[in-house]
């Protein structure tokens, strides 16, 4: 058995913002990307979440964790005063000296560890992917929609919700994790008759209708928990870190 590593948090976080490209995105400006909380300097033990919410960091303090790695970080809420949830979220992180690493529009637009890509793979959406949407992936496949939505369901654990307005077929496939469903027109204006997403604002149901496709959403949550599962991984597997996923579930 190898013996668990004790690693320099520096040098964790040069490695991630190197892999994710993290000074190349222009993102939301609250997003933040990269280290939000350090701590007293190594890392043992990672974990990672969807969100830097309080329930996460609970579980990431009880379970020793000294680096926590989020898809949504800690000041997702704007600017904000330190009190009320957010001293509680960041008294407790320093109090069990665990570090925070937050990666957005990084994470989802990763060709190999993205949130994307990695939802493309488990669809068996197999064939060539153009870029979509800018975090996105197009693929040109025949697929029956009854059959997408079952894989679907399948590689986020859960339901799926569709609006039913394009082919039974599927031919032209659009992908975009996470909150993109108010981007119907523009998936509609490049042709594709199946857009998958996390979720969008209620009047995205009956535009996607009326442009004549099929939208789907899988979850906000529910597609984007895979890019940072297959970071814990990766972690483990180049820096012998041991990893643990965290599942804070908001059925959003």
């Amino acid at each position: 058995m190898c013996d668990i590593r004790v690693m320099r948090l520096e040098d964790l976080v040069n490695y991630l913002n190197d892999l994710l490209r993290i000074s190349e995105f222009e993102d939301y400006p609250n997003a933040l990307n990269g280290l939000q909380l350090q701590n007293a300097g190594s890392v043992s033990r990672i974990a990672v979440a969807v969100d830097a919410c309080e329930p996460i960091i609970e579980m990431a303090a009880a379970a020793n964790a000294d680096l926590l790695i989020v898809h949504h970080g800690l000041l997702w809420g704007g600017l904000q005063s330190f009190t009320g949830p957010f001293y509680r979220k960041l008294k407790l992180a320093m109090m069990h000296n665990i570090a925070i690493y937050s990666a957005h529009l990084p994470l989802d637009a990763h060709p190999q560890h993205g949130n994307n890509a990695l939802l493309c793979d488990a669809l068996g959406l197999t064939e060539e992917r153009r870029s979509f949407l800018q975090i996105g992936f197009q693929v040109d496949m025949q697929i029956e929609r009854d059959l997408l939505r079952e894989n679907l369901e399948r590689a986020v654990g859960g339901k799926v919700h569709l609006a039913p307005g394009g082919p039974t077929i599927s031919r032209k496939i659009g992908l975009v994790t996470g909150g993109a469903g108010g981007e119907v027109a523009k998936a509609a204006a490049v042709g594709v008759d199946t857009f998958i997403t996390g979720e969008g604002p209620h009047w995205s149901f009956t535009a996607a209708e009326e442009h004549g496709m099929n939208l789907f959403y899988a979850g906000h949550s529910g597609t984007e928990v895979l890019g940072v599962q297959e970071l814990g991984r990766l972690l483990e597997t180049k820096f012998n870190l041991p990893w643990m996923f965290l599942h804070h579930p908001t059925g959003l």
